[in-house]
């Protein structure tokens, strides 16, 4: 097939695709019904970000066909909220993920940022964290904002700490992403889209409110969407996730998906140990000497044991 019949997904309804032709229009597209029906086990076969192929005939309505994909560089998923289907598929072909994290208004809990770290380690997608409302902290919030980013600094992510609203603080986002496929996820109520109208005002993505009863966000994205940005490349804007969930993961490689626990690898005594119960564990043992951070080894204790009962994935903001 010829190269004007490829285009890449920028939006997901899931039943329709709108994909940007390499002309740059942007068409209507549904799904082969025998692509939709391989037997993959997910309520999206077909993602944003995306590289499709389109059937040179439209359908009978006149509209475009996508009758297969391209093999994806990587891909993030989280478990599907349908209960019938075992995952969602965020985003496809992603250069960097940008995790916003607020630590109040709402508030992100650790196990949330962990669990995301571990899923996009899984799939080798490099993320940076970016604290956002940090106006809004009063001391005790900086001092603890400090100590969070010393954290996650110390096991190796990259952090920023910022205010969408202020220009200068993002600037250094603008060079990052330019020319690249990136996503950006958290809660809803973080400042996902703020951000992205602030990186290219002209894209005018809607701004959902916090709720004052609960100081959560209000969904203002229902689904994924990539756009074009003017400077180059896309970015991919998800709908606020409450909850990650972590799927098709072995229990016995999820350490490997913590870098400070990675790099253990080995020491400990016996070659299959799973840093729970075993004696003469390295792992433990760092915890226990302030080498791994006890709120990490919670989510790692979480993810070994299938503690999936509390939707928020919540755990203690301490830093012990």
């Amino acid at each position: 097939m010829s190269d004007g019949l490829r285009g890449r997904v920028l939006k997901s309804t899931g039943k329709w695709y709108q994909v940007l032709m390499p002309t740059g229009e942007v068409v209507e597209c549904r799904i082969r019904g025998r692509l939709r029906l391989e037997g993959l086990k997910t309520t999206n076969p077909i993602s944003v970000g995306d590289i499709v192929i389109l059937d040179p005939k439209s359908d009978e309505e006149g509209k475009r066909v996508i009758v297969d994909y391209e093999m994806r560089d990587n891909y993030i998923v989280r478990k599907s909220t349908n209960l019938s289907k075992q995952m969602h598929i965020l985003a496809a072909n992603v250069d960097c993920a940008y995790l916003m994290v607020t630590l109040k208004f709402p508030e992100t809990h650790f196990v949330f940022i962990d669990r995301f770290l571990v899923a996009a380690e899984s799939f080798r997608i490099p993320t940076t964290l970016i604290f956002n409302k940090v106006d809004l902290l009063d001391d005790e919030g900086l001092l603890d904002l400090k100590a969070i980013m010393f954290m996650y600094e110390s096991i190796g992510y990259t952090c920023h700490a910022i205010s969408a609203t202020n220009d200068k603080d993002i600037q250094f986002l603008r060079e990052e992403i330019k020319d690249k496929q990136v996503m950006i996820a958290g809660h809803s109520g973080t400042g996902k889209s703020t951000l992205v109208n602030a990186l290219d005002p002209n894209l005018d993505l809607r701004i959902g409110e916090i709720s004052a009863a609960h100081h959560q966000g209000q969904h203002t994205t229902t689904f994924a969407e990539m756009h074009p940005l003017q400077s180059g490349g896309f970015i991919i804007d998800t709908p606020g996730i409450r909850a990650f969930g972590i799927v098709n993961l072995e229990k016995e490689v999820i350490s490997h998906y913590f870098p400070e626990m990675r790099e253990l690898i080995g020491a400990c005594k016996f070659h299959n140990c799973q840093h729970l119960n075993e004696p003469a564990c390295a792992v433990k043992e760092a915890v226990k000497n302030g080498g791994i951070y006890e709120s990490r080894y919670f989510t790692y204790l979480q993810l070994m044991t299938g503690d999936d009962d509390d939707v928020h994935r919540r755990n203690k903001r301490g830093l012990e």
